[in-house]
């Protein structure tokens, strides 16, 4: 039976992350043609490739089965060296997770900030599109994700935090230019819409749901960022689809109007995670389905 070298594994973790031979070579003290050695021995070992040689540099699906396999032996190290060596002193746990930009604007860093402020916690946020953060913890660059996906991969876990109600909005002055005569298909191929970038099918197909326009069929703007969206909307610019929680403030005092009162765009969102998590780990990942559940009712 062949054991895998944990070295290698860091080696290949250290070229994925940082993009480089070169870099990776730096971080670990070794030189360029030693990483590549190591990465090669780790090809060998398993008789196929793990990494794809481009820009940017991917492991190939074996590869990124050994990278998720490597993190999660990271995570257990991380909860069990402060047992074994107590006198020693605590080092930093590197947490990464995968968010929608919506609930990273919203509700998630205010539940995670007294875990934070409590356990040497550095924390790496991978934001994506809520339909696409679950890509990431199939990679394992991430030990949990905030998804609409409600079918565990493999491995995983999952739990229902709760729902994000999203309502079209738009500033009044942008409502008496615009849609002076009613939200229609007419009023709206004149109107610029906004888009967080073009894996955004949201906006699409709510617009396609309630009025039969297809997408290309009216302009829009493409802000690869929630807070913009609500700048956005708030200076006239365009009208969107923006997470309620995000512009209570706004909407009660008439900053930004709701343009269909009767219609409400509903997404169900689910926290998946390893399912061997401890530690820390685990202490994140109870704090965000517990709050989750209590922010996303």
């Amino acid at each position: 039976m062949k054991n895998i070298d944990y070295k290698l594994l860091h080696a290949f973790s250290a070229v994925i992350k940082l993009q480089s031979f070169e870099k990776a070579a730096e971080f670990l003290f070794l030189t360029q043609p030693a990483v590549s050695l190591r990465i090669k021995q780790l090809e060998q070992l398993i008789s196929q490739p793990i990494l794809i040689r481009s820009t940017p540099i991917v492991a190939t699906e074996v590869g990124k089965k050994l990278l998720n396999h490597y993190y999660q032996v990271q995570q257990l190290e991380a909860d069990l060296l402060p047992q074994i060596f107590p006198e020693d002193p605590i080092s930093p746990i590197r947490i990464s997770l995968a968010t929608n930009a919506d609930s990273l604007a919203t509700w998630l860093v205010p539940v995670l900030t007294p875990l934070i402020n409590k356990h040497p916690i550095e924390l790496n946020l991978e934001v994506a599109n809520e339909t696409n953060t679950i890509y990431k913890l199939k990679d394992g660059e991430v030990f949990g994700a905030i998804s609409t996906q409600e079918t565990p991969l493999s491995g995983c876990v999952v739990d229902k935090l709760g729902v994000m109600n999203y309502t079209l909005v738009a500033s009044p002055s942008f409502k008496n230019k615009f849609f002076k005569q009613g939200i229609n298909k007419n009023t709206l191929i004149k109107a610029p819409g906004l888009l967080f970038d073009h894996k955004d099918k949201m906006h699409a197909e709510f617009i396609e749901s309630e009025f039969g326009l297809s997408f290309g069929s009216y302009p829009y703007h493409i802000v690869h960022s929630s807070e913009a969206f609500v700048t956005f909307a708030k200076q006239g610019l365009a009208y969107c689809l923006i997470a309620e929680l995000q512009i209570e403030n706004e909407l009660k005092s008439g900053e930004l109007v709701n343009l269909l009162p009767n219609k409400q765009l509903i997404r169900t969102l689910y926290w998946h995670r390893w399912s061997l998590v401890k530690g820390v780990f685990k202490k994140v990942s109870d704090t965000i389905i517990k709050e989750g559940n209590k922010v996303l009712r």
